[in-house]
């Protein structure tokens, strides 16, 4: 039962890695992106690329550490998340008469995104499954066996969460973002930017994403249509965390991990039903979060 637990607790730690870039695009810039999973893609294709070497000028780069494919895919997902924002979504937002009218329309905008972004990559990929080893042993720790790779990813959700946590409640920057998340028509006429704060939490929403991409492909099979797997397991995790808020997304993901991993010791197919049974349950209950204030 302890190595249960633990192995819930890391696989939670690696559901509230994926769902930390959503909060911020969802509780902050009040974005609902359904193609928020794409960019995992884009970290994990990243990772892969580099593992298994690549040519450039007609010289064979690599395999390298399939870390490094960070260098590109964070840079590139928080300058295209930007794009998308400033391009796609500020006009949006402009022309918005209301916020249900708003709401509606990037729901159907980041919708038809998430097919583009899917069509790309099983084009890219050829609709082949892909995976690589990289820290593919087990640590011990109390007794329980814990693979090493989701471990690191673990490790790198508290980390990640943590400085999140920080910079939204000791720096200045994080209380203009907070506010933004709160009225944002208040916090525009208290001087803050709401436009190009809000830009810059969905671009690094997508960069988080991007992280996770990496992370979860060194122990989990990537496909070109597993980016909306993602993006529900994000949108489940935020809205029972509360939106906004980064360490309810962490303490709802290790929630998640470890009632699923329980659900695995009676039957595999348990698993959804756990994770629509607690968002059900959350949405009668307390619908604003189990780990909001409200």
């Amino acid at each position: 039962m302890l190595e249960v637990v633990l192995n819930g607790l890391v696989l939670g730690g690696m559901y509230g890695l994926v769902a930390l870039g959503l909060n911020l695009q969802f509780g902050i810039a009040r974005i609902l992106n359904l193609s928020y999973g794409e960019f995992f893609m884009v970290g994990a294709f990243a990772s892969l690329i580099a593992v298994t070497g690549f040519t450039v000028s007609g010289i064979a780069i690599g395999p390298l550490n399939p870390l490094l494919g960070l260098l590109v895919s964070v840079p590139l997902a928080f300058i295209v998340n930007w794009l998308i924002y400033r391009i796609l979504l500020v006009p949006l937002i402009k022309r918005a008469t209301n916020r249900d009218a708003l709401d509606a329309d990037i729901v159907l905008v980041t919708f038809g995104l998430l097919f583009v972004f899917r069509g790309y990559a099983e084009i890219s990929i050829s609709g082949n499954a892909t995976a690589y080893e990289f820290l593919n042993f087990t640590v011990n720790i109390f007794g329980a066996g814990i693979p090493a790779n989701r471990l690191m990813a673990f490790i790198v959700s508290l980390v990640l969460g943590g400085g999140l946590i920080f910079l939204l409640r000791k720096t200045r920057l994080g209380s203009a973002l907070r506010a933004i998340a709160i009225d944002p028509v208040a916090a525009s006429l208290s001087g803050v930017n709401v436009m190009a704060l809000s830009a810059l939490a969905f671009a690094l929403g997508g960069a988080l994403i991007a992280i996770s991409g990496a992370l979860v492909s060194t122990f989990s099979v990537t496909t070109g249509g597993i980016g909306i797997v993602y993006t529900l397991k994000a949108l489940i995790i935020v809205i029972v965390g509360g939106p906004g808020r980064m360490g309810g997304a962490l303490a709802a993901g290790l929630l998640l991990g470890v009632a699923e991993t329980l659900a695995l010791q009676f039957a595999a197919g348990l698993t959804l039903v756990i994770n629509y049974a607690i968002l059900m349950l959350v949405l009668l209950i307390k619908p604003t979060g189990l780990f909001s204030r409200g």
